[in-house]
């Protein structure tokens, strides 16, 4: 595994906010909110910027804001210096939301060096799906949304995982073709778009919804966050530009994180680990 040096990770960081910017162009192109989201808010917030150690740029959709996003790097990406990836144009790809990547870099994760995809440098894009408002039923979708995302993840589970028999089970999961794992996942998806349609039909935009990003962890029990925080945006100046981020930081952090204004200890403060990197110095360098 790489450790990167200050400098490395500080021309990660510039590159991230490269395709920030791309992610920006578009949407104020084609009107499509956006909100940066997770550490990279956080880092606006408490740094003005990138969290000194962090190595990675989140922004959030709604889901019809995604895919008119998709739809939208198919016609507006500069495809001279990115691409975009999901699991729907990516053969090989199993995350549950897209990433922006980098041409002419490389930022290989530990265990993922066998996907059989283009891994640079990225970006996160989040869709956000609405999940039912209703405690109970939403720990249903809870344990459908680990499950998918589990299968997903066994590909990677099956050499990463500490336990043994862990390893084993993640193992056999594998062999579940991908193709119906991500069935599964499209058929969220779809249940997802009921539960909005119904409650627009029944003007319950007052009544607290929730939404999440249906394959990734969500804090605190709750397995959702409040719709309400991803319609109010406000400006937010991230490394000396401006962005788009949830107005209501304050709520939004604060139920992520805790006390996010307090820095946590340095044994905390950890990077993505990389087994191979290569940054676009690097390719200048060699000519």
């Amino acid at each position: 595994m790489i450790s990167l040096s200050r400098e490395q990770l500080r021309e990660v960081q510039l590159t991230e906010l490269e395709m920030l910017e791309e992610v920006h162009r578009i949407c104020e192109k084609r009107k499509i909110p956006y909100v940066i989201i997770a550490g990279t808010l956080l880092g606006a917030v408490r740094h003005g910027g990138f969290i000194p150690w962090d190595d990675d740029v989140d922004v959030a959709l709604l889901r019809k804001d995604y895919e008119r996003f998709c739809k939208a790097c198919e016609e507006e990406l500069d495809t001279d210096r990115f691409v975009f990836q999901d699991d729907r144009n990516t053969p090989g790809y199993r995350w549950g939301y897209g990433k922006l990547r980098r041409k002419h870099t490389l930022f290989l994760r530990e265990y993922q060096e066998d996907m059989p995809y283009f891994q640079g440098i990225f970006l996160d894009v989040f869709p956000l799906d609405e999940v039912p408002h209703n405690y109970g039923l939403r720990l249903g979708w809870q344990a459908a949304c680990f499950t998918v995302r589990k299968f997903l993840w066994a590909r990677v589970g099956k050499k990463a995982e500490k336990n043994a028999v862990k390893r084993i089970l993640y193992g056999l999961m594998d062999h579940v073709p991908e193709e119906v794992i991500l069935s599964w996942y499209h058929g969220l998806i779809r249940q997802s778009s009921r539960i909005t349609e119904t409650a627009d039909d029944r003007q319950e935009n007052k009544r607290k919804r929730y939404v999440r990003i249906l394959l990734f962890p969500t804090p605190n029990r709750t397995y959702a966050y409040e719709r309400a925080w991803y319609l109010e945006r406000a400006w937010y100046t991230f490394e000396g530009k401006r962005f788009c981020g949830i107005r209501d930081a304050d709520s939004y952090l604060g139920f992520k994180f805790g006390e996010y204004q307090k820095l946590p200890p340095e044994k905390d403060r950890k990077t993505h680990p990389v087994s191979r990197l290569v940054l676009l110095s690097d390719k200048e360098d060699k000519g």
